[in-house]
């Protein structure tokens, strides 16, 4: 979006409808799973590449939502561990986070100062997009309000 580059080619995911025979896992061990790791403090996206790589009890699971029927998201919010701001938004609150730290270092860093800027119109546009939803509604972005929320 803002560079002139062109973007990459996405891959898609096989249209599977059903999970693979090998993976017969059971839907309770799942979510039992999603919720310890979710508990542990990993972001969906964790949760799915430990399931992905590490499995129930030595099974692994290629796809949440085809074993389950729900997606991580769904799962976290049935079980009320969810994370209290989006993983997208919380990602790009890290960054920004950083870039200022980097920032306040390298002062002449101006390719730095262009990400920085960037990155902060994404959260301020994904802010608007998750307000009164997932976030308080008077909720604004800020420096001060990103190191708040991530510690």
């Amino acid at each position: 979006m803002h560079t002139r580059r062109r973007g990459s080619s996405d891959s898609d995911k096989p249209a599977a409808t059903e999970p693979p025979a090998w993976s017969d896992v059971d839907e309770k061990a799942i979510e039992e799973r999603v919720v310890e790791l979710a508990e542990a403090g990993h972001s969906p996206s964790e949760i799915g590449v430990t399931l992905r790589d590490e499995g129930v009890d030595g099974t692994p699971v290629p796809d949440v939502s085809l074993a389950t029927g729900k997606k991580v998201t769904e799962i976290l919010e049935e079980h009320d561990a969810e994370p209290e701001i989006p993983e997208d938004l919380r990602n790009l609150m890290e960054r920004a986070v950083r870039l200022r730290e980097h920032m306040d270092e390298n002062p002449g860093d101006h390719q730095n100062k262009r990400a920085l800027q960037n990155s902060e119109a994404k959260i301020r546009r994904l802010v608007d997009y998750y307000r009164g939803d997932e976030l308080d509604e008077a909720f604004t972005y800020s420096y001060d309000a990103a190191v708040d929320l991530l510690e």
